[in-house]
């Protein structure tokens, strides 16, 4: 016996931002590595890695949003959810992996420093800082609604800090001559993303996983079913993500009156819903003799 919410995502709402924001990243991404080609400059360079990885991001994000509306099957029960849960971990290895490789390329850099032009670096910088300012407001709503949009949000943040970092990497070039700044920033850029990569990657794997959502307390819901009148037990009581926005429960409720099953489900649905904000909702409802039978068999 279950109550069934909606299958729709929180990401699926954003999605014309997210193309938006898609279209503006992959056009200024060309002109950024046209522009660190050109100039020579590594931090240029790495804020167009960034760049890169957010139009793959972006790209998944909209490509899970499109799998995600497809209805579910007797083979995917949950249809495609998941997808959304799958672009943001993909997005977060990618991003520490191109962490790992900026590092290395500074490291190279600073053995033998290349010459850099300041002046083109500077104004190719301050156009992407625009660019990315306009796509963290495109996606600032999503990203507190869904994992995937907030992958796709964390992103683009990178970039802006790294366009900050390119900005302050020219100036010290233009008025000190310091060339080290370049590589010294580009480091910087790499390794500024990484906790917020590290956490997007740990809430991944903890849906993917199946672990209890941060915001609902297992104990405190064992507890409150178990103040249902006529009900003497809560076991079996299991809570998971299905994707951003879509959190799901089941359990199984031991009562006294075999016969009241239907108040008793109607209570238990609504103290869900309600005071944990699930709407995905299956319950179990059995007497101490079902309970018995199931101890047996080792449920």
């Amino acid at each position: 016996m279950h109550g069934g919410g909606s299958h729709g995502t929180a990401a699926a709402k954003h999605s014309t931002r997210l193309a938006i924001a898609l279209a503006m990243t992959a056009t200024y991404m060309v002109a950024e590595i046209v522009g660190g080609l050109i100039t020579g400059s590594l931090a240029l360079l790495a804020d167009a890695a960034h760049m890169a990885t957010d139009v793959v991001g972006l790209g998944l994000a909209l490509l899970a949003i499109r799998f995600a509306a497809r209805p579910a099957t007797p083979q995917r029960t949950y249809g495609f959810l998941r997808m959304e849960v799958l672009s943001a971990l993909t997005n977060a290895v990618i991003l520490l992996l191109l962490t790992i490789y900026i590092i290395y390329e500074a490291y190279q850099r600073f053995l033998a420093p290349p010459e850099i032009l300041s002046g083109p670096m500077l104004i190719v910088a301050l156009i992407g800082l625009a660019v990315n300012l306009v796509s963290m407001w495109l996606l600032m709503d999503g990203s507190k609604e869904s994992l995937n949009v907030k992958g796709a949000y964390f992103e683009v943040l990178g970039d802006m800090l790294g366009s900050v970092g390119v900005i302050a990497a020219s100036l010290i070039i233009m008025f000190t001559g310091w060339q080290l700044a370049d590589p010294l920033i580009g480091a910087g850029i790499g390794l500024f993303i990484v906790p917020r990569t590290w956490i997007l990657l740990k809430q991944a794997v903890n849906i993917l996983m199946e672990a209890t959502p941060a915001n609902v307390d297992v104990e405190k819901m064992t507890a409150t079913l178990g103040t249902i009148p006529g009900v003497t037990a809560v076991h079996d009581l299991h809570v998971w993500t299905i994707t951003s926005g879509t959190d799901a429960m089941s359990g199984h409720l031991v009562v006294q009156d075999a016969s009241r099953w239907r108040e008793v489900l109607r209570e238990a649905q609504t103290r869900v819903r309600k005071e944990f904000g699930i709407d995905h909702v299956t319950i179990q409802v059995e007497d101490e003799a079902m309970r018995s039978a199931e101890a047996q068999l080792g449920f």
